[in-house]
């Protein structure tokens, strides 16, 4: 029985050829439950349950990983402590004299563990605007692989998955795609011919703001087996009630993601109207320079805006004068935040390379969320008013 997107996110697709078992018997439990234990008893000498010690793997971790990695379509998912245990413990897959081609517009922490510890642990990176640049100038006989964030946090440039693959195919690198701004109910790069994809499950996946995670998601059995050692090795897999309130989240994510997506939409719009806001950048929005690209390898927009205003005095007041709209870190949840990219989210990115990017002290970003979208444009016009 083939399900669709909106199931996947509710139940896991049988498939009667399956050797594996279902990962545990759970006496009909419709909520999963949290199975918490550190080790397991084994029925006799070399016998197991399936199941010999947590920090390899747990029962509920594995139904989450089942979960998220039928979502993406992928060959196994790995489910870890943080959004950025995912990227370091994948980092761990490159050696010493490697080098990698990255987006220059990167989630700031992401940045951060590139120039502070892949790059003193001897692995070199080149930045470019992967949206328009033409990156295999960049191509060195030591590249390995192309890192990208489409759409890129926080400016929203839209990069051509396919095109990329394509690139990487021919080079002999691998394509890693952050995709948590998406979700996988939005976008599926695996498909598009990327190697790997990145989540923070903090974000979407989980959706309430109330647990931290991390996701590697692959197609490609030889990943699949470096992971798995790496996970169980570093120690870095999520915890079972983590996994829990993950795979609670997950059953909403397509009602969250539709309703988010549809408030962004109009509050973008109205945005555009507010005679103190200079640009709205939103790929939803026809004039977005990445809509074309958008509309063929997602299914939506995703709830992701960031808006330049015409000071920075006018910026630091929003953030001290809307009350609905919540002034905070992190994405994703119900709840409607707004951020400020220079102190927070990319406070550690340099200055330069800030500014370059189009990250000035003007600019905001709105993780749009399920509220009414009315009454959060009530908060804002409110914030904006002199």
């Amino acid at each position: 029985m083939s399900l669709s997107i909106e199931s996947k996110c509710i139940h896991l697709e049988e498939n009667p050829e399956a050797e594996d078992k279902p990962v545990c018997n759970h006496y009909g439990a419709i909520s999963f439950p949290i199975y918490q234990t550190a080790t397991y008893a084994h029925p006799g000498v070399g016998q197991s349950t399936g199941f010999d010690y947590s920090r390899l793997q747990n029962p509920t971790r594995a139904q989450l990983e089942k979960i998220v990695c039928q979502l993406e379509h992928g060959l196994d998912a790995f489910a870890l402590s943080t959004g950025m245990a995912a990227i370091a413990l994948l980092m761990e897959i490159f050696k010493p004299g490697d080098h990698l081609i990255v987006d220059s517009d990167l989630y700031g922490g992401t940045i951060r563990l590139f120039d502070n510890v892949s790059a003193k642990n001897g692995i070199e990176f080149s930045r470019a605007n992967c949206s328009v640049d033409d990156v295999e100038v960049l191509i060195k006989k030591n590249t390995k692989a192309l890192f990208i964030e489409t759409p890129s946090n926080p400016m929203m440039n839209v990069t051509d998955i396919a095109k990329m693959a394509q690139i990487a195919r021919t080079h002999n690198l691998l394509l890693i795609v952050d995709n948590t701004f998406m979700s996988p109910y939005f976008q599926n790069p695996l498909d598009l011919g990327a190697d790997l994809v990145i989540h923070s499950g903090t974000k979407f996946l989980a959706g309430h703001n109330d647990t931290l995670a991390g996701f590697i998601i692959t197609n490609r059995p030889d990943l699949q087996e470096k992971l798995r050692f790496l996970i169980k090795t570093t120690g870095s897999g999520l915890a079972p009630f983590d996994c829990w309130l993950l795979l609670r989240g997950i059953k909403t994510l397509a009602l969250r993601m539709e309703k988010a997506q549809k408030n962004a939409l109009k509050i973008a719009q109205w945005l555009k109207t507010q005679k103190s806001v200079t640009k709205v950048i939103y790929p939803g929005l026809e004039e977005h320079p990445g809509y074309k690209i958008m509309q063929t390898q997602c299914r939506g927009f995703g709830s992701m805006v960031t808006f330049r205003l015409n000071s920075t005095e006018k910026a630091l007041s929003v953030l001290e004068k809307v009350r609905l709209v919540k002034y905070a870190e992190s994405l994703g949840g119900v709840e409607t935040l707004i951020t400020y990219p220079t102190t927070q989210t990319h406070a550690d990115v340099p200055e330069e390379l800030r500014l370059k990017n189009g990250i000035t002290p003007e600019t905001l970003r709105l993780s749009v969320g399920i509220e009414d979208a009315d009454d959060l444009i009530a908060d804002l016009e409110q914030a904006l008013q002199d």
